[in-house]
């Protein structure tokens, strides 16, 4: 499964900045507006002690890692629903992502122009949600001519879509964001294919001096004051200190750097730690002498599924997964051990698989 999140914020909050240190491509930052005019793509290696522990007990030949694809998308400005600014090439490119990273600006710099002419992040959140839900209700009038005198004529799925399209305009419209409507998911489902802008989960990244990258400071208690209803995280991260880590070769001298400011680890580690929690996300492996391999999926996947991520084969042709809990790999040192001591289970179908399963797949297509 390829997570991808889309890195969002009014010009100049520092989004290309974390961009640049957060992944292994480097676009420019510079102090104007629209710096970012092409979506920059960056991919994240996902770190995860689990597969070093793993890669040491089997000496693979290959460590595959899972990632994160990161997409630096340019700011955007008050009218962009309308096409203002790069308005409509940011809504097309946000709409592809799963997640939104919103970078809101919590930190006071007068060599750093503000679009606005102030530091205000939750003013700045209130534009992009406007501008979000405008480009949101423009999508759900359309579904809605569509399919209305089709729903008219007594056709019930179109009925159905109606009813919640008309849920989601009427909550649009009270300024309200479509994550926040609380509806069945089957419901929510109808609508899927809209991809609607503000129904993505999202993290709210403040981006805030380093002195206050440990406890943050008044613009994020604003902040969080400002998304209680919303059911979001934050994230508190100094897109100069990871700018800095991520000029450091070697990993001690990033841990000690971190150290130094009082922290346990990266606004890296701990963005994509979010991330994964944002969309429900954990990790299988495959153990063996030629591969060690991580692999995403969505929590609450059962077998066949978790098996499609590595081959759609594997799922149409899924007999039985063969299971050793993480642990138990670590503590016995090897899958023959694990199987001697009763530790590797046979799995069916119906098996949902658990964070950090070790896993081998039987099929036949």
């Amino acid at each position: 499964m390829s997570l991808q999140c889309g890195i969002v914020g009014l010009p100049n909050v520092g989004k290309s900045t974390l961009f640049n240190a957060v992944s292994s491509a480097k676009a420019q930052a510079a102090n104007f507006p629209f710096c970012t005019i092409e979506p920059n793509v960056g991919t994240i290696t996902v770190p995860d002690v689990r597969m070093s522990h793993l890669a040491e007990l089997v000496n693979p030949q290959n460590l595959v890692p899972t990632t994160i694809e990161i997409v630096d998308i340019a700011g955007l400005v008050k009218g962009a629903s309308k096409g203002d600014g790069l308005g409509n090439q940011f809504l097309g490119n946000i709409r592809n992502t799963h997640a939104i990273l919103h970078v809101l600006r919590c930190f006071e710099d007068p060599n750093v122009i503000h679009v606005d002419g102030s530091v205000d992040p939750v003013r700045d959140k209130e534009i992009i949600d406007t501008e979000l839900q405008l480009k949101d209700l423009d999508s759900l009038d359309v579904k809605i001519k569509k399919i209305y005198k089709q729903a008219q004529t007594g056709d019930k799925e179109s009925a159905r879509t109606l009813e919640v399209c008309e849920a989601f305009k009427n909550h649009l419209e009270q300024g309200k964001n479509g994550r926040t409507l609380d509806i069945e998911p089957e419901k929510r489902a109808l609508i899927k294919e809209l991809n609607l802008l503000t129904d993505k989960p999202v993290l709210y990244v403040c981006n805030v001096d380093p002195d206050s990258v440990v406890n943050g400071n008044a613009f994020v208690e604003k902040v969080k004051e400002a998304i209680k209803a919303e059911n979001a995280d934050i994230l508190i991260i100094s897109a100069a200190i990871e700018a800095e880590i991520a000029e450091l070769e070697s990993y001690d001298d990033r841990k000690v750097f971190l150290e130094e400011m009082g922290l346990k680890e990266s606004g890296v580690e701990k963005l994509i730690k979010a991330a994964y929690k944002l969309l429900n996300y954990i990790t299988y492996f495959t153990v063996g002498v030629k591969e060690v391999r991580a692999w995403t999926i969505t929590e609450g996947t059962k077998a066949p599924g978790a098996a499609g991520e590595i081959h759609s084969d594997f799922e149409k042709g899924f007999i039985r997964a063969e299971v050793i809990a993480y642990n138990d790999f670590i503590d016995l040192k090897s899958e023959a051990a694990c199987r001697a001591n009763g530790k590797l289970r046979v799995e069916g179908k119906e098996y949902v698989v658990k964070d950090g399963d070790c896993m081998h797949f039987l099929f036949n297509v």
